[in-house]
């Protein structure tokens, strides 16, 4: 009866108003069911063109069959593919969280409720990915294309989708932290993507710039070094992260690890890289959306300030309290 109570009056993390509101709303929408037919329904396709132009060009020599060391490739297509629709989606789902309670105005009701703000974020966060979380899980009839002509192991495939879920945290976060740091709802969505932007263009285009660069002095040297700083920067990107879960050997070439020691390994993988990296700037992002959702408490020192002004002004320094005399009452 007790626990019953609590989770009523809002005192729940995991069960409460906020996150059951959320639940009911997001799932229960046409818009829902739609973006969930149309991505299952895009990357269902791009399995099937995938097939088709690879029994075209084999067509000839294998008798228009699929051969079973392409379904790697494959794996490796909607894999890639899948990661890219998930940048395209979470940013649009969790960017406008906080900014569009604040442009309903039912922001400041919200916040009046006994629901903390690490509750209100949490579970606002928890709605938007549990959507992308079973739209995921809804592609999984696609990835069973795969194991019909084997070269992939389930365990593979898990790790796959938990870097997805890593990837999605990390986005959510970020687009939880533009929400409420800016009070329109399209500049929140505008700085998401702008991240987003950077963290999956910007940090492969330096790679493959700096790459050249570092690679042609890496060589000119008469002992050249053990490896390049330039790996680092590809460890963050997302897609050298999961290249990196398929192929581990990639993390070699791109740290240019010297070849003539077979025993040389890559100072850390990739993934592994990723993974400390944005661990760090998942838990940065959900403290400063903690930290900002509440604007009463940064207001609180501006006017402990200002009464201290006012009361400099008044005559009474610090420290001091002013006297209060009673007031005078006219004589009869």
């Amino acid at each position: 009866m007790k626990m019953k109570n609590k989770i009523g009056s809002g005192g729940s993390l995991w069960i409460n108003p906020v996150l059951d509101k959320e639940f009911r709303l997001r799932m229960r929408t046409p818009r829902s069911f739609i973006a969930l037919l149309s991505y299952v329904l895009i990357l269902g396709l791009l399995a099937i063109g995938f097939i088709y132009v690879s029994m075209g060009f084999q067509g000839q020599q294998t008798g228009m069959r699929f051969d079973p060391s392409v379904s790697r490739i494959l794996f490796y297509v909607l894999s890639i593919a899948q990661l890219v629709l998930i940048a395209f989606m979470t940013p649009a789902l969790t960017a406008g969280v906080i900014s569009g309670e604040r442009e309903k105005q039912t922001l400041n009701i919200l916040l009046t409720t006994q629901q903390s703000s690490s509750a209100i974020v949490l579970s606002k966060l928890a709605s938007s990915l549990a959507f992308m979380v079973l739209i995921v899980l809804a592609t999984l009839p696609v990835y069973s294309i795969v194991f019909l002509y084997g070269g992939i192991s389930p365990s593979q495939l898990m790790l796959v989708f938990l870097f997805y879920l890593f990837t999605m945290l990390l986005l959510g976060a970020i687009g939880i932290m533009c929400s409420t740091l800016f009070k329109r709802t399209i500049m929140a969505v505008i700085m998401t993507y702008g991240i987003t932007l950077v963290i999956f263009v910007v940090t492969g285009v330096a790679y493959l710039l700096l790459y050249a660069v570092v690679q042609q002095s890496y060589y000119s040297g008469s002992v050249p070094p053990k490896y390049s700083w330039v790996g680092f920067i590809l460890g963050l990107n997302p897609v050298g992260a999961l290249i990196s879960i398929f192929e581990p050997n990639i993390s070699k070439q791109a740290f240019l690890v010297n070849s003539g020691n077979l025993q040389d390994d890559a100072p850390i993988t990739l993934w592994l890289q990723f993974l400390l990296v944005y661990a760090v700037a998942i838990v940065a992002a959900l403290w400063v959306a903690i930290r900002r959702i509440r604007p009463v408490r940064r207001n609180r020192h501006t006017d402990d300030s200002d009464h201290a002004a006012n009361a400099g002004d008044n005559g009474v320094s610090e420290g001091e309290v002013a006297e209060m005399k009673p007031a005078q009452t006219p004589q009869k």
